[in-house]
């Protein structure tokens, strides 16, 4: 069995902070998979043109070329059915991909406001002005601005996860009693933060947080255990 992960990195190349990988990283450890991961970085698209495209994760398997995390998940459900499922039954996708839609309409741009400039900071030089150029014109404003206004949008990105903390207050995971990929999809979204950022997002009481603590202790703390470009001094905000 032969996987490769194309994974983005870093000016260190053990930074890797993409959320749509990291939702994949995690997919693979829920099937009791493992892949030889490839570092990748935004100016490197000539290294994935042979999957079509030009965007992380790129998942190779068995000569396979697999695309996007969702497909990535639906590939790894079809092909590995004897082991863990990441998404059940066929009937209960429609709820992962509204948890899908809502992260990336919501959780990815709230978090986005609050650590973009960071991001930039921790990119290999020759990234640095592709990711400027890219992210100013997606935020009609420059970098330094959008960070500027983070603290003013903090208070409206921790009342977004309203949907989140309303379910997770009565059950440990978006999967229930063990999380699936819903849970890898939106917890993603904060290691991307974790990893690149020394941003606090998060009170320390938010049961948000807690549902964030345990999953950085899945498969052995592989989240927690993952280097980060910056080491916050916010104490239990940003668990080690």
């Amino acid at each position: 069995m032969a996987l490769k992960l194309y994974d983005l990195a870093a000016a260190d190349e053990r930074v890797r902070f993409s959320p749509f990988v990291w939702r994949v990283r995690l997919a693979l450890a829920h099937k009791g998979l493992s892949a030889d991961t490839v570092p990748w970085r935004f100016t490197d698209k000539a290294t994935i043109a042979f999957s079509g495209q030009d965007r992380v994760p790129v998942l190779v398997d068995e000569g396979a070329v697999i695309v996007d995390s969702w497909s990535i998940a639906c590939h790894l459900d079809a092909k590995y059915p004897d082991r863990p499922s990441l998404l059940g039954p066929r009937e209960a996708r429609a709820g992962i991909v509204f948890v899908r839609n809502w992260c990336d309409g919501v959780v990815i741009p709230g978090i986005g406001r609050q650590i973009v400039l960071d991001v930039w900071t921790i990119l290999h030089e020759r990234d640095q002005e592709y990711f400027r150029r890219t992210r100013e014109a997606r935020f009609g404003a420059t970098l330094e601005a959008v960070a500027a206004g983070a603290d003013q949008a903090l208070p409206a990105f921790r009342a977004s996860l309203e949907p989140l903390r309303a379910t997770i207050r009565s059950q440990p995971f978006l999967g229930g009693e063990r999380p699936n990929f819903a849970d890898y999809i939106v917890f993603a979204a904060f290691q991307w933060a974790r990893c690149s950022s020394p941003r606090g997002l998060l009170a320390a009481d938010d049961p948000v947080a807690a549902w964030r603590d345990r999953s950085l202790a899945l498969f052995d703390g592989l989240a927690a255990r993952a280097a980060r470009a910056h080491l916050s001094n916010e104490g239990s905000d940003s668990p080690p």
